[in-house]
This record gives structure tokens, sequence and C-alpha cells, in this order.
């Protein structure tokens, strides 16, 4: 294996998985996995609408005590369906680009009660949408039921509405000040309280409705404020209309190419982008409306997307990177989920909005490094058959160090060895 493709498999792949040849032309490898529908599609998942009646079964018929709600079985079923797609996918830049979506367009379980609704949100509004153009993703974004709960836009009513007025109900901004700040222009474009306002009057009357036969977004007039509002200079007609049409002009803002080219460059290049990379990936944003596919096309060309490995990998992504080197059979791997919370980083848990960072300096935490060691020696200990010098061969090739190998090579036992790899320097690294 050459450094180049040892990059392809770490940096922008999940980490090399078991014994399998590499790739030998890495670059067209990569490329390839960004043609066609997603592989992963095909799994047997739940729907949006599926999750939505079982939270509205759930909370009108209580289950006795020691009784699991279906929305929690939806949410093990379909979480343990993601994991495994992780480990086992034979297109794992594609899949890393599903993850970093769905941070950037954060819904968590921290806010509401979204345990079904959340892989559903994934497989609904991201997956299908990573290497379409940018626009797209977001209206699906917010569309969907998980986000239009996540960022309380069901508590949203136009002030002046007839249920607004009726109910003596006003705006919730929260989803129009995440969509302008986080996901789409950010602040660099320059804009104000007024136009947050004016962005969640706009979204009044999006929601949820879970009654219907089939559950999911809604658009209720009787929520909506009435009348044209002016948002950055533009304005937008009354109706759902006008929402969509306000999605279509953040999600082709040149300050919205600019601000998801830094996000994509600091993800695959480095921790501080380079000026020049972003605006490289964002020229090339504009020049095919937000092709999302045209934009890593073009983030592979960096140089600086091939230099040393740099990054830290998080701890969902240490995670995989040990199960996919490992190999191990499903029934002897840990439960991959219970695995990312106990290293820090609870899946589809992130703490606030933005998402979980994406920086060495927040994960480089002495007590989350100590808990990575503490468990390569807990899962080396279903691995005793394996050689760990093949193992480190096949998951680091040409970057694995002399003081790692001499390491791996001394080590009184396999389990110790496979520990002393995992816990390395350069295996933390992608």
């Amino acid at each position: 294996m050459d450094p180049r493709t040892a990059h392809a498999l770490i940096r922008f792949g999940l980490g090399p998985r078991g014994a399998q040849a590499p790739p030998g032309d890495p670059v067209a490898w990569l490329a390839g996995q960004l043609d066609g529908p997603d592989p992963a599609l095909a799994a047997q998942s739940h729907s949006a609408a599926e999750a939505l009646v079982a939270r509205r079964d759930d909370t009108m018929n209580p289950l006795p005590p020691g009784q699991k709600h279906r929305q929690l079985q939806m949410w093990e079923d379909d979480s343990a369906v993601a994991a495994r797609t992780l480990l086992e996918t034979g297109a794992p830049l594609r899949e890393r680009l599903v993850w970093f979506w769905a941070n950037h367009f954060t819904v968590s379980l921290r806010r509401g009660d979204l345990r079904a609704l959340v892989m559903p949100y994934v497989r609904e509004a991201i997956r299908p949408f990573v290497t379409s153009r940018f626009a797209d993703m977001l209206a699906a974004v917010m569309h969907h039921p998980a986000m239009l709960s996540y960022l309380d836009n069901t508590e949203s009513f136009g002030p002046d509405s007839p249920g607004g007025l009726h109910q003596h109900r006003g705006l919730n901004e929260n989803l129009a000040r995440e969509c302008l700040e986080l996901h789409t222009v950010s602040p660099a474009a320059g804009y104000t309280q007024t136009d947050v306002t004016a962005f969640a009057r706009v979204l009044t009357g999006w929601t949820v409705d879970a009654q219907r036969p089939a559950p999911g977004f809604a658009f209720l007039p009787r929520r909506h404020q009435p009348g044209p509002k002016s948002m950055m200079g533009r304005v937008f007609a009354e109706g759902e209309a006008g929402g969509e049409a306000a999605l279509a002009f953040l999600g082709q803002h040149p300050a919205t190419y600019r601000h998801i080219a830094w996000q994509m460059v600091q993800h695959f290049a480095a921790d501080a982008p380079d000026a020049a990379d972003v605006a490289q990936v964002a020229a090339v944003l504009g020049r095919t409306q937000g092709d999302l596919k045209a934009a890593m096309l073009e983030l592979l060309r960096l140089p600086s997307a091939w230099q040393k490995l740099t990054k830290l990998r998080q701890p969902w992504d240490y995670t995989v990177a040990v199960l996919r080197a490992l190999d191990l059979p499903e029934n002897n791997r840990p439960p991959p989920v219970a695995v990312m919370q106990a290293l820090g980083q609870p899946f589809m848990t992130a703490p606030l909005p933005n998402g979980w960072a994406d920086t060495t300096e927040v994960w480089a935490d002495g007590e989350l490094l100590l808990r990575r060691a503490d468990w390569a020696m807990q899962v080396s200990g279903r691995a005793l058959t394996l050689e760990p010098m093949e193992v480190a061969e096949c998951s680091l090739g040409p970057l694995l160090s002399p003081a790692t190998r001499a390491a791996v090579q001394r080590a009184p036992t396999r389990r110790e060895a496979l520990a002393l790899l995992f816990a390395s320097p350069e295996f933390y690294r992608r």
C-alpha cells in the first residue's frame, strides 16, 4: 500500500476493512463511490411516517412498566443498521459524506422525543442528496419532521395569523436562526436580527401533522403570517411558496457556497483550512449551482487534502476504524453505538444544533484519550486469533511508524500488541 492509497482509505474513507485488498487507483476508487444511488438505501429501515405513528401511539397508549415502546425499538433497530453500514460498506467515502452532512444539519436526541425520527431523517433528508445539489438537500432537511420538531418550528405561529390570534401564540425563531447561521449563509453574509425574524415569519405554518393517514410535513395556512416578507434584500410572497423561494435563495447564495466549502475543506484537509482551497471549492459550487459531487471531486484535487494526516479521529470515527480493522464477525463485535457513547460522542446526540466540533483541540482531551486506550485493550481481547502485525500493515500500511512497529512486535501478548496499535499516535489520525 502506498501513502496515497493509505490517505484514500483513512482520510477520505473510514479506515481499511480487515485484510481486504486496497484499491489500485485510489482517486478513481473514491470518485467511483460518488456515482449512482447510495447502496445503503437498499437496507431495511423505518420511515418518518412510521416513526410519527409510533410516537403518536406511544403517547396515547402508555405501556406497562418494563415493556419497550415502539419508538425505542425503532431507534435500536435503525441505529444498528446504520452502525452495520459504517462497518461493512464498500463505499466509505460516500458513507463519510452522509455523516458529515448529518452533522452539518444536526438533529439531536437531546431535544424533543426524536428517538424514532432521527435515523429516518438521515435516510430521507441526507443520504439521497450527498452527491446532489446543496439546495435539494436543504429543502429536504427543512421539510423533514425531525428538523421541524428539533428546532421548534412546530411551535411557531404568525402573530397575525388566524391561529396565532386565536391561541395567543407567536413566532419561534429557532429554525430560521439556525438555518441562516449554521446551515446556509453564516453570519459572514451580514444578515441582521430583522432578517432572522422575517425568515421565521416566512416559515410559519411549516409543521408536522401526525394525524393524517400519511403523517409528515404539513403547511397550515391558519398558522402562517399573512403578507409578503422582506429578508436579506429579497421579498418573499405569502404562503408555502414563499418559504420554498426563500430556501432556494439561501441554498444557492454565494455566502452559503463559501460556508459549506470551508466546512468541507476543514473536514477533509485541515483544521485551519487554506483560504485558496476554500475559494477553489466554493467556485465549483458556484459554477455548478451547488453540485456537491462536483465539489467533492474538486476537493480530491487539492494537494492539501493529500498531505500528512493531522486531523484527530473523533470518537465515532475511531470506533469505526478499529472495528473495521479487526473486521470481527457481527456476533463477536461490541455494539458500535454503545462504544461511541462510552468514548464521549453518543450517536446522534450532539449537544447543540451546531453539531460536533471537527477540530483536534476539542477531542485531544486526556480523559477521552485514556478511554480510547482502555477500550482498545478491551476490544483487542475479542481478536486473539489475529496476527497483530498483519492488522497493523493492513490498517496503516506506510503510515505505521518505526516506534509503533517495534512496540507491536515487542508486546508480550497479541491482545497487548493490538491495543498498542490502536492507541498509537498514527492510528488516532486521519
